[in-house]
């Protein structure tokens, strides 16, 4: 027989093939050529890629899939893909892998297919210029992943600050059933006795180090110690904001879903949870219960959410995130939410976790208080939370806090204090508004370490940008008191691109020197959710606008800000306002170098490091850095890109 017939087996017995055949087609009806392949039947027969042929596309799918060893029955059940964002540049995510594992056994035990994949990951201290800059591009992979894979469901491994925002992001842009699943804070450290955490403590003790509080033996003793174990920081930063975020959501585990130690047992019993509960959510999810990211998440459950911000103490850049998230949404009652509700609901909500920057515990002693399960039931009497919010077990959260009660004891009490004995009485963050920040600007008063200062009124110091910053700052001569205002410009989403978390504007050292601990400092930046002092971020419009009044702020200019009364100002006259505008734009269209001479003739120090050219140097920047800029929206809408918003391009761009 020729090579070429012996490809394939014959059959003698016509009526038999035909008989075996439509048995056949019936066990598997892949391959019945006469029947179309249904779009929504989800598995291995949804996001067929194309090729003209959609049996023939599901023909090479599992011809591929088998080369790994999967059998028909395996292919057969419900998929539920894992985002596995482990990388040897994320500390934060050092335990992914063992996730992963806990993850899938879960999945197993609950009849469905585990199918990991890897998305973009992205640590803090790892991503130049800043992580910011690179959350978008996450949410883009993280979205385009879920829609172009076939995934009937999915678990996203995240934990480092801006992981878990892309995440929620491109959830709801897909709106596949979805969960989060988080890697957990790390453990502290020990330094002399005295226990010590990523990262408060790194900036307290590198202030203490800049003012020569404590020698060079000292400060490296306390390098060795600050991250003693992999996961993301241990104190109430953004990472920790954003896990409790995603439990006051109802997208995971109250008890230990969001506070469980990465290198816990706790931590891979919550992996095995989150895999046999996604599970099930897809089997809500079919049998006609919607279980996607825009069913569950509703105007009620951002309410939730925002609340828990504000009981945490938790970080500024969760705002920046949550209207990110918020602006993904179609529903316009929930992308209706704007940064005036997390001032009104602040005014409401008092803060009661005794955490570092805001207090003084850990998450570790957070986990052991109760969590967030205990914060919940702690909140549930006051009336302030939406218990009718939908959550990932199909149950609302009052009868998910009704079927897992909390009975509070004295350690739980000193870390998650009773309502009517906050930590701080309300407003934990604070949204400000005024000539300088028209579009609004946020401050966490609760991170006050003078707050004297959160009613100040002080001489500008100002810095066009990072590097004017860094070559300035320590000048023995620079023209700066207790009493100053400190200003830097030039770091918002446009300007620096990513909105650097330089906003921790340092004390100058000859202050330092006098035992100055905090000054106001005013940016159109962010800082890191481990930070504290009287620091006001995310100034919108931002400085590189043109017509940004805060980027026109000079030497001298008097600035004013009372938190109490939600106002910030520079005391300029409109006269001067338009003056001073005017001149930068003539600039701009002249040469491109706005601003180079003042009013008076006298040379604009803002302009030498070339702050002035970044709003009009967008257009024609290449790559991905030319798409942030000349689609990145300000801060208060959330710094997403407008074309992935609700509304589409064009509607909140900068």
């Amino acid at each position: 027989m020729p090579a070429d017939d012996r490809t394939m087996p014959t059959h003698q017995n016509g009526d038999n093939h035909g008989s075996e055949s439509n048995s056949m087609l019936k066990a598997n009806p892949d391959f019945d050529l006469s029947q179309p392949i249904p779009s929504d039947i989800g598995g291995m027969r949804a996001s067929l890629a194309s090729y003209g042929d959609p049996h023939f596309s599901l023909f090479l799918r599992k011809v591929f899939i088998k080369g790994l060893g999967f059998t028909e029955e395996a292919l057969s059940k419900p998929i539920i893909g894992i985002i596995n964002t482990f990388s040897a540049f994320n500390p934060c995510h050092a335990n992914a892998p063992q996730l992963v594992e806990a993850c899938k056994r879960g999945i197993l035990a609950a009849g469905g297919l585990p199918m990991e994949f890897p998305t973009i990951s992205i640590h803090e201290s790892f991503s130049s210029p800043t992580s910011m800059y690179l959350r978008n591009l996450m949410a883009m992979d993280t979205e385009e992943m879920i829609r172009g894979q076939p995934v009937d469901a999915v678990i996203a491994i995240g934990g480092c600050d801006k992981t878990v925002p892309a995440q929620l992001m491109g959830a709801i842009s897909a709106n596949k059933p979805f969960m989060p699943l988080i890697t957990g804070p790390m453990m502290p450290g020990s330094v002399k006795g005295v226990r010590v955490g990523a990262c408060t403590d790194c900036r307290n003790n590198w202030a203490k180090y800049r003012a020569g509080e404590i020698d060079l033996e000292d400060i490296m003793a306390v390098n060795e110690e600050l991250a003693p174990t992999g996961g993301t920081c241990g104190v109430m930063g953004t990472a920790s904001t954003m896990a409790c975020i995603v439990a006051g959501l109802g997208l995971t585990d109250l008890r230990s879903g969001a506070t469980a130690a990465a290198v816990s047992s706790a931590r891979l019993r919550v992996a095995a949870h989150t895999g046999s509960a996604a599970v099930s959510m897809l089997s809500k999810h079919k049998s006609g219960t919607s279980m996607t990211p825009q069913s569950i998440l509703t105007r009620e459950s951002f309410i939730n959410a925002i609340t828990v911000l504000q009981a945490i103490g938790g970080s500024t850049n969760a705002v920046v995130h949550l209207m990110a998230i918020i602006n993904r949404h179609p529903d316009p009652a929930v992308h209706s939410i704007t940064l005036n509700d997390i001032d009104e609901i602040g005014r409401r909500t008092p803060l009661l976790v005794d955490l570092k920057p805001s207090g003084d515990g850990y998450m570790t002693d957070f986990h052991n208080a109760g969590g967030m399960l205990a914060l919940l039931h702690t909140l549930r009497p006051s009336g302030i939370l939406h218990e009718q919010a939908p959550t990932y077990t199909g149950q609302t959260l009052g009868e998910m806090l009704d079927a897992t009660p909390f009975k509070s004891f004295p350690y739980s009490a000193q870390i998650i204090r009773p309502v009517n004995d906050p930590l701080y009485p309300a407003s934990s963050l604070c949204v400000l508004r005024g000539n300088l920040a028209p579009d609004g600007c946020v401050t966490k008063a609760s991170a006050s370490k003078d707050r004297r200062l959160l009613k100040h009124t002080g001489p500008a110091c100002v810095f066009a940008n990072s590097k004017d910053l860094a070559e300035r700052i320590d000048d023995p001569d620079l023209d700066v008191s207790k009493d100053s205002v400190l200003i830097l410009q030039g770091i918002g989403p446009i300007g620096n691109p990513g909105m650097p978390e330089a906003g921790l504007i340092p004390i100058p050292r000859k202050l330092g020197a006098q035992g100055v601990g905090d000054m106001l400092r005013i940016s159109d930046g962010r800082m890191s959710g481990t930070a504290g002092g009287t620091v006001v971020l995310h100034i919108s419009p931002e400085s590189a606008d043109p017509d940004s009044i805060f980027g026109i702020v000079r030497d001298g200019d008097v600035v004013s800000i009372d938190v109490e009364a939600r106002s910030l100002n520079v005391d300029i006259s409109e006269e001067e306002i338009r003056k001073r505008v005017a001149n930068r734009k003539q600039g701009l269209a002249g040469n491109g170098e706005m601003g180079r001479k003042d009013a008076s003739g006298s040379e604009d120090e803002k302009s030498r490091n070339g702050r002035e050219t970044a709003w009009s140097d967008r257009t024609t920047m290449r790559g991905y850095r030319g798409l942030y800029e000349r689609h990145v929206n300000q801060a208060h809408l959330g710094c997403d890109f407008d074309f992935l918003m609700h509304s589409g391009p064009g509607t909140g761009g900068a």
